[in-house]
């Protein structure tokens, strides 16, 4: 049920985040204002977290609200996937971030993995695009799209970056404990049947 609410909340804040930039009556503009306090109240009710920091968080940004994007790079070497591990929470996942503005998804791909692993990369192809509220991973503020770029190694050499604890290949019957925000298992598990099906097509949502 807490699910429930942190999806009518986010939506809510959307409505008044998109109603602050276009409204043009001053009567409106207080009416969305009073909407977006609402909708970081119940976050903060739910999460437990301060007020002011849920709304810098949440309900910062101008402008009409889009889902943020998520680039996660698939490197294979054999039967085996390359993972690291965040230091945030000691759990492993896909070497990636967030998008970064000036740079393409794939130039996104090939920079994480060189900052988080050491290895220099080329994106070869897109293997999914995926809604991250299609998955069970953990309640997130954001609504988010999940972009996999399978990647191919050119060199530089195996090493833990700034982020990131360790980085090593994995083979589908011996995965680590992974991080739940950023992977899961049923993902990893569509990245691996490209190992068995190299023509297969992406996948989307």
């Amino acid at each position: 049920m807490e699910e429930k609410w942190l999806e009518w909340a986010k939506k809510i804040q959307a409505l008044s985040q998109a109603g602050l930039a276009y409204s043009k009556d001053i009567y409106d503009i207080e009416r969305f204002q009073e909407l977006r306090t609402i909708s970081c109240e119940m976050v903060s009710e739910l999460t437990q977290n301060p007020f002011d920091t849920i709304q810098s968080v949440f309900a910062s940004e101008t402008g009409y609200q889009t889902p943020k994007t998520d680039i996660r790079a698939v490197i294979f070497q054999e039967d085996r996937l390359l993972l690291v591990k965040e230091k945030e929470d000691q759990k492993w996942s896909l070497p990636g971030g967030w998008a970064d503005i000036g740079l393409s998804p794939a130039e996104v791909a090939v920079k994480e993995v060189q900052e988080e692993t050491g290895l220099e990369v080329q994106a070869v192809r897109l293997l999914a695009v995926l809604d991250k509220k299609c998955h069970p991973h953990p309640p997130s503020l954001h609504h988010v799209y999940k972009l996999f770029f399978e990647c191919s190694v050119t060199g530089g050499h195996l090493e833990a970056g700034i982020e990131t604890a360790d980085a090593a290949f994995f083979s589908k019957d011996a995965l680590p404990e992974l991080s739940p925000s950023r992977i899961t298992r049923g993902q990893l598990e569509l990245l691996f049947s490209y190992l068995d099906n190299p023509g297969r097509l992406p996948v989307f949502d």
